[in-house]
């Protein structure tokens, strides 16, 4: 009897890739010329988001566009970032920048369907936590199901785990 093999489907932050980035973010904003003056920040606002400050919008954004700069060359989506609308907070503006991390029931459930309606037949999809398995008795078939996931855009990033 053939044996199951199986891989998860999650949604994770490399948290050390997305400090990396953080300071990298805030070193070059320390170094522009442009950013002189304008009293622009970034810095870890929590365990899962980032605040972002300047003296105006446009400098706010700027900053949010070195960080989202940064977090790509380290290739991590930008899928995982909720950021907001920058609010004025006394004489500078505030960015508050969400890190999302982990699969809703909705979402898992979206992502079963669409393995249930468009992947090969004999596929298990259940949902565990904030985390999908994956099983079939032909390892090809779960490589069908990975390009299939990896050809549709979610609003969430997704990594393919545990693959045996």
């Amino acid at each position: 009897m053939a044996s199951e093999s199986s891989f998860d489907v999650v949604s994770k932050i490399d948290r050390q890739e997305v400090d990396n980035a953080l300071n990298q973010a805030a070193k070059e904003i320390g170094t522009r010329f442009d950013f002189r003056g304008v009293g622009a920040s970034i810095a870890w606002s929590g365990d899962h988001a980032v605040e972002i400050r300047a003296n105006s919008e446009e400098r706010a954004n700027a900053v949010l566009d070195v960080f989202k700069e940064k977090l790509v060359r380290r290739s991590v989506s930008l899928k995982v970032l909720d950021a907001g609308e920058p609010r004025p907070s006394g004489k500078e503006y505030r960015l508050a920048v969400g890190l999302k991390e982990g699969i809703s029931q909705d979402d898992a459930r979206k992502i079963s369907k669409i393995i249930r309606d468009e992947g090969p037949k004999g596929i298990r999809a259940q949902v565990q936590g904030d985390e999908l398995r994956v099983s079939s008795k032909k390892k090809d078939d779960l490589q069908q199901v990975i390009n299939l996931l990896k050809g549709k855009d979610f609003d969430f990033a997704l990594q393919f785990v545990n693959y045996r």
